[in-house]
């Protein structure tokens, strides 16, 4: 078994297609657009097959966002290396995204570092 996709709700579904298509290498099909429910979707699929399901709605309400709280919290991002994960999260964060820890090695031996999107989404990023 395993798990054929992610999804997640985003407000500006254009600015996360291009935050995932430049930072992780996400590809992109054609939107979706269910003009009766105003249902928008992309599906990203990453270099090694990953996907993740990318959506908005017009009725779609932004809601408060913390680290501690029931449900899917962050998605993480494997980068190969630790030099990759330093690389890649100093790029973040020279364009402006906020590194909320790291990059460390974590008390479960993770060499990882974790940042906000532009929705204040965790993302993390390791080997």
């Amino acid at each position: 078994m395993r798990i054929e996709h992610v999804a997640a709700y985003f407000m500006d579904l254009e600015r996360a297609k291009d935050f995932f298509a430049t930072y992780f290498g996400g590809i992109s099909n054609e939107l979706y657009h269910n003009k009766k429910t105003g249902f928008r979707s992309y599906f990203l699929t990453f270099e090694d097959g990953a996907r993740l399901e990318i959506m908005s709605r017009e009725d779609l309400k932004e809601r408060e966002k913390t680290s501690v709280q029931p449900g899917f919290i962050h998605m993480a991002f494997s980068v190969g290396s630790r030099e990759n994960v330093d690389k890649l999260t100093m790029r973040l964060k020279e364009d402006g995204y906020q590194v909320v820890s790291g990059p460390r090695t974590t008390g479960d031996g993770y060499y990882e570092s974790c940042v906000l999107d532009f929705e204040g989404n965790q993302i993390e990023i390791t080997v």
